[in-house]
């Protein structure tokens, strides 16, 4: 069996979204894309300023989006009518499809808000689909829990734990890791995906090979195989997050991920004639 190794550790650069809120950006920038990943935000505060303007109503077409929160209060409306709170451990996973408008603004004035939003690539024969907007609840979610680790399955399965996204044709695993001071991970990973580790806080150690330090909020790249291994030098909180190869081509335009340009220019015409939301 391969071992999976680093392939690359990059550190996000900061950016902001929406109504100009403060995040870290590190797929969507260094690499552009991740085949199935199109981008990775983390976005994390305790200053409202960097946070309270949210993500007014704005468009999708072509992508999912998968919002994780660890802390604060986020309400979430969008064009099929679905709407929703989210708190700390919930997930929001959101099929745009032929095209979704949706809000995301903070349920909070003050106080620490953290989370992730992570966009999957959806394959040309799914990118003009029905939207479908899902709501993981946190009490929802699977959990393994052992004397030297604790963890959250939003997608995939580790030992009896599975995760609430089934029957997804990117095949993904996401996981949330909470891996204690000189204890191991293990997990066997298809070779066919590419996979990655996102180092939320802590000190780690990734397969047998000698690597750079990874600093709090860093990605890892990992190289394909199946069997990978993580070691904790310190208590350490951290995403494994892997998917199955589209391979299809791609043309981005702001919140529309098409395969032509032509594409691209359809969605921005229809968002302005009013016809997008089918």
């Amino acid at each position: 069996m391969k071992n999976i190794e680093v392939d690359k550790i990059i550190d996000p650069i900061p950016a902001s979204d929406g109504a100009g809120v403060k995040l870290k950006r590190s797929i969507g920038v260094e690499p552009n894309y991740f085949d199935p990943f199109l981008m990775l935000d983390e976005f994390g505060s305790e200053n409202s300023e960097d946070y309270v303007a949210g993500f007014p109503p704005h468009p999708h077409r072509g992508i999912e989006t998968v919002t994780y929160m660890l802390a604060g209060d986020f309400e979430h409306k969008d064009s099929t009518g679905g709407e929703g709170k989210m708190s700390a451990g919930d997930v929001q996973w959101m099929k745009t499809g032929s095209g979704i408008i949706h809000s995301e603004m903070p349920a909070m004035k003050e106080g620490k808000l953290h989370g992730f939003q992570l966009w999957i690539n959806m394959p040309a024969k799914l990118k003009m689909s029905k939207p479908e907007y899902i709501y993981i609840d946190s009490d929802k979610m699977s959990i393994h829990n052992d004397d030297d680790k604790k963890i959250k399955v939003i997608a995939g399965k580790f030992e009896n734990a599975e995760g609430p996204v089934k029957g997804h044709n990117v095949e993904p695993i996401y996981f949330d890791v909470e891996l204690k001071k000189d204890k191991e991970f293990h997990y066997n990973l298809p070779p066919t995906h590419n996979s990655f580790v996102y180092l939320i806080n802590g000190e780690i150690k990734i397969g047998s090979k000698k690597h750079d330090k990874v600093n709090d909020s860093t990605l890892i790249l990992l190289t394909k195989g199946e069997e990978l291994k993580i070691e904790a030098q310190y208590n350490s909180k951290f995403l494994v997050i892997s998917g199955k190869p589209i391979n299809e081509e791609i043309a981005r335009g702001g919140p529309f991920v098409m395969n032509t340009k032509a594409e691209i220019l359809q969605a921005v015409q229809d968002y302005h004639n009013g016809t997008f939301v089918k």
